[in-house]
């Protein structure tokens, strides 16, 4: 049995089928490590609109949610009540609850606490469109744009002077990597532990034959940069798959050359057999911490990938003097850097010197037994440091006062 406390309190922003990522993962796989020391925890969100969903991990759970799930349209486009959903995760009462654990990466650091629970933030990131990436974001929205332009940039200046508040609300912050730690560092002025998130990679065969076709993997959005992997691969005429959906996919196919496919959004199998045969897995993206790069690598494919953010964590660059080297960091977010470290992986047939199996056992380091042995003791770790704390504020208060 764990040293933690029950009932704990697990909250994450939202449970929709419409946003499935890397934070939806991590907190499934809090949910089964907090159950599987007998701390199932409650669930708390902004809106739930999984655990009604026939063949969801949530099906049959209860989740407790905000007024937004009420509101018109507030399960399916939550996002759209941005201005509300500071206030909307103040008002879950988690008073029950002495241990809290949030998944954060807009608002859920924000519910409120009293002075005797214990509040462990695992960030995601913080909130990028309100902090640094506040300028690329401004310039891709139409609706900063528009005559709702300033509006919209005093919606993130509010936003920002929320998130830096609440941010003290927290105990301890865990990262998903060091990357998340010093952005946490930058925006709040908190230390961060880093844990990296749980990947799934027994779901990948790495022994499989291997084409000569590359591939792109993602959310087909402008953060993610895939312009940059388009124009490289145009440049260069080498055979590109790109796997996703997105509002930037029509603009991202007018600009692809006849080398390229798009396959848009795929079932998990597809997306296995894919990264199973692919020569290389291809990114030009800022990550956090990127899941997707560490599936490649467990299916015995490399990465060719921006060599900053996340991915420092999780590729060993062939060039970095890395013992076991796992892929190929380029250094500048364009198209013309990626062309050319493309062509010096062809050039020098580069994944020769990135074996399959060499993938995979770097890629285990990330499993989800890892993720527990790495957080389970640091949960409790917290909790008997807090547990302390009490006793020395309480103690001399209890002595002092007259026996009645």
């Amino acid at each position: 049995m764990s040293a933690l406390p029950g009932p704990i309190a697990l909250v994450h922003e939202w449970f929709s089928p419409r946003s499935v990522g890397g934070a939806e993962q991590v907190v499934r796989q809090l949910d089964a490590l907090l159950s599987a020391v007998g701390r199932r925890p409650q669930l708390y969100a902004l809106v739930d609109g999984e655990s009604r969903r026939t063949g969801s991990w949530l099906e049959g759970r209860q989740v407790r949610t905000s007024f937004i799930q009420v509101l018109p349209f507030g399960v399916s486009h939550v996002q759209q009540y941005l201005p509300l959903l500071p206030l909307a995760i103040e008002q879950l009462d988690l008073a029950a609850h002495p241990l809290v654990l949030s998944s954060n990466h807009l608002v859920a650091k924000g519910v409120l606490t009293g002075p005797d629970q214990l509040h462990v933030s695992y960030v995601h990131t913080p909130v990028r469109y309100a902090w640094d990436q506040m300028h690329p974001y401004l310039a891709s929205s139409k609706l900063a744009q528009g005559p709702l332009g300033p509006l919209v940039r005093l919606q993130l200046h509010q936003l920002r002077q929320w998130d830096a508040i609440s941010s003290l609300r927290v105990d301890a912050f865990v990262a998903n990597s060091r990357f998340t730690a010093r952005r946490i560092w930058r925006c709040w002025r908190r230390r961060a532990q880093v844990v990296h998130p749980p990947v799934a990679v027994e779901r990948f065969r790495w022994d499989q034959p291997r084409d000569d076709v590359y591939l792109s993997l993602c959310r087909l959005v402008p953060n993610k940069r895939v312009d940059v992997v388009v124009e490289a691969f145009n440049r260069t005429g080498l055979p590109l798959v790109v796997i996703g959906d997105g509002p930037e996919r029509q603009r991202l196919e007018a600009l692809a050359g006849p080398s390229i496919r798009f396959l848009g959004r795929c079932s998990d199998g597809e997306v296995a057999q894919w990264l199973e045969r692919c020569r290389a897995y291809v990114y030009a993206g800022l990550e956090d911490f990127g899941i997707a790069p560490v599936e490649a690598m467990a299916a015995g494919a490399p990465v060719i990938g921006y060599g900053a953010g996340g991915l420092c964590d999780s590729v060993r660059c062939l060039h970095q003097g890395a013992s076991q080297p796992t892929g190929l960091l380029f250094g500048e977010q364009s198209a013309a850097c990626l062309a050319a470290a493309l062509e010096h992986f062809e050039a020098g047939r580069l994944w020769q010197a990135l074996p399959p199996e060499g993938q995979r056992r770097w890629a285990e380091t990330f499993a989800p037994e890892a993720f527990e042995q790495r957080l389970l003791p640091l949960l409790e770790q917290h909790w008997q440091h807090h547990q302390r704390r009490l006793r020395r504020a309480s103690g001399p208060l209890e002595r002092a006062l007259p026996l009645v």
